[in-house]
């Protein structure tokens, strides 16, 4: 896109750059603001995306770092302009491989990684200085963090050029997802030292995606989505500001992830209204005058959880519905599923096919060619003022409870969100919510052929790899780094310094795990729901 290009419809009629109501109050909306106006319902962008389209980071990782490897190169060859890794089971709740408890579950959700080693192979020629990285990791961020940034030390890459995005929300893990390992208490000290060492080392990385995503696949709605996101976020900003941190030190660096789903207008609304809430948010309640500590950027997923095994090629429709709803609303970076992703893991020819749900969409729909185009809308607006108001309800009353980790202690959260699903399924199994092949308009189900299924042979040999990546490396230098960590997270240390040593003198991430398991404990969910 160029700022200076025009855009024009098939019957050659000028696109403006924003439409308002009228030449008088040159304004739209409820709050008086343009494009890039605080506080940025109609987008964070004057332009949005005439001068610069949304991050194509489609969502990948499966098996061998070698195997997902291949498929982040062929994704970037069919355009893809951002990466965006996807860690299995194990990884994500800090076991290696070898681990009795990794057993049956390696390579399967995503791709396996123990060693600085395995990091290396998974992002091999791949320019880190060139290409944005997203990772999906919460409870083990640190360590993930820690190997990415010792991979370009090693390279020569100097660590300000690094752009991308680590999840590192772990609130979201006790409220709706469960791969959290430390109590509450460690696991905000791991984000905050984290805050602390990207603002100082790191400054174009995104210390922090606050995840509604997972908390929709949980069964939430739309207003529960960002009100309880944005209550996390609060809770991770204070956090930080109580740690010693300058709120507008580390808040422009801060990110959010969202689910789009199938109601078209009510999740543009919902965009709208988020932008609005967090503006207001760090602007009064945290004292922020970085005009860019207040701008809500996002990345958005389409819905996994709508997704449906029966006449999967169906889910094409869903997905394109969804992702123009992100785009609508004004998206940063977007990832669109796979139409097989309800049977298996998608295969090459479903994640083209994703891709280039969002290449049309940017390039023919005429969606990228204006501003927020459904500002004004009577629907949208109203929408956008009644997802505002409902959502504070909900803050508020977290707020009374204490905030986000006493509504979790109470299993407020989880009960809303199970509530909420509850509702749903009774409405689709009463028929008074219509989903296409499952409910109504059933057929025959077809065997579906070639489909994605991971090698067996995965497991085995990734614990021999590791095997030989433990016997040759210097194993006191392990246990001396390992030693420090424990020792440092007793102390008012920033833990990633240790960590980042602990990965240079290769430590698995198991190791750094189970250091810190040592340290801290694990959480145990004790709410009787």
């Amino acid at each position: 896109m160029d700022k200076e290009k025009k855009f024009y419809t098939t019957s050659g009629i000028e696109i403006k750059r924003v439409y308002v109501p009228n030449k008088e109050t040159n304004h739209c909306g409820e709050d008086g603001s343009l494009p890039g106006e605080f506080p940025y319902t109609r987008g964070i962008q004057s332009e949005m995306y005439r001068t610069k389209l949304w991050t194509m980071r489609q969502y990948a990782g499966f098996g061998t770092p070698e195997e997902s490897n291949a498929r982040y190169r062929y994704l970037l060859e069919q355009g893809q302009t951002g990466l965006s890794v996807a860690f299995d089971l194990p990884t994500q709740i800090g076991y290696d491989s070898d681990h009795e408890i990794s057993q049956g579950e390696v390579g399967k959700v995503g791709v396996a990684i123990d060693t600085l080693d395995d990091m290396e192979l998974l992002l091999k020629d791949i320019p880190l200085d060139q290409v944005s990285i997203s990772m999906t990791i919460n409870s083990s961020a640190a360590i993930l963090l820690a190997m990415y940034i010792v991979m370009a030390k090693k390279q020569g890459i100097p660590l300000e050029k690094l752009r991308g995005t680590i999840q590192n929300d772990i609130l979201k893990e006790y409220i709706a997802r469960g791969t959290y390992i430390f109590p509450v208490e460690p696991s905000m000290r791991l984000i905050t030292d984290i805050f602390q060492y990207c603002s100082g080392h790191i400054p174009k990385w995104n210390s922090i995606s606050i995840s509604g995503y997972h908390i929709r696949e949980a069964g939430a709605n739309a207003v529960q989505e960002i009100a309880f996101t944005l209550a996390n976020g609060i809770t991770y900003v204070q956090a930080a500001v109580d740690a010693g941190l300058q709120v507008d030190d580390f808040a422009p660096r801060l990110s959010f992830f969202f689910n789009a789903h199938n109601h078209l207008f009510e999740e543009v609304a919902k965009f709208r209204a988020a932008r609005r809430i967090w503006a207001k948010l760090m602007k009064e309640r945290f004292g922020a005058k970085n005009e860019k500590s207040m701008m809500l950027r996002f990345h958005t997923q389409t819905a996994g959880s709508a997704l449906t095994a029966q006449q999967h090629e169906n889910n094409v429709v869903r997905v394109t519905i969804q992702a123009l709803a992100a785009i609508l609303g004004g998206t940063q970076s977007l990832h669109t599923n796979s139409r097989d992703e309800a049977l298996a893991l998608p295969n090459e020819d479903s994640v083209t096919i994703a891709l280039r749900t969002q290449q049309i969409l940017a390039y023919e729909s005429g969606a990228a060619e204006t501003a927020d185009p459904l500002g004004g809308s009577y629907f949208v607006e109203s929408l956008t003022d009644e997802i505002e108001v409902k959502a504070l309800d909900y803050m508020e009353k977290i707020e009374k409870m204490g905030g986000v980790a006493k509504a979790i202690e109470k299993g407020y959260l989880q009960k809303e969100i199970q509530d909420s699903a509850y509702r749903y399924q009774r409405e689709v199994e009463e028929k008074r919510r219509i989903v296409v092949g499952v409910n109504s308009f059933e057929t025959e189900e077809k065997k579906s052929g070639n489909l994605l299924r991971v090698n067996p042979e995965v497991e085995e040999n990734q614990k021999k790899r590791l095997a030989v990546y433990k016997k040759n490396r210097n194993q006191e230098n392990v246990k001396l780094a390992l030693e420090a960590l424990r020792e440092a997270c007793g102390k008012d240390h920033n833990l990633m310094e240790y960590i980042i040593k602990a990965v240079e003198k290769e430590a698995t991430l198991g190791e750094i795990c189970g250091t810190l398991r040592q340290a801290f404990g694990e959480y145990v969910q004790t709410v009787n729901l």
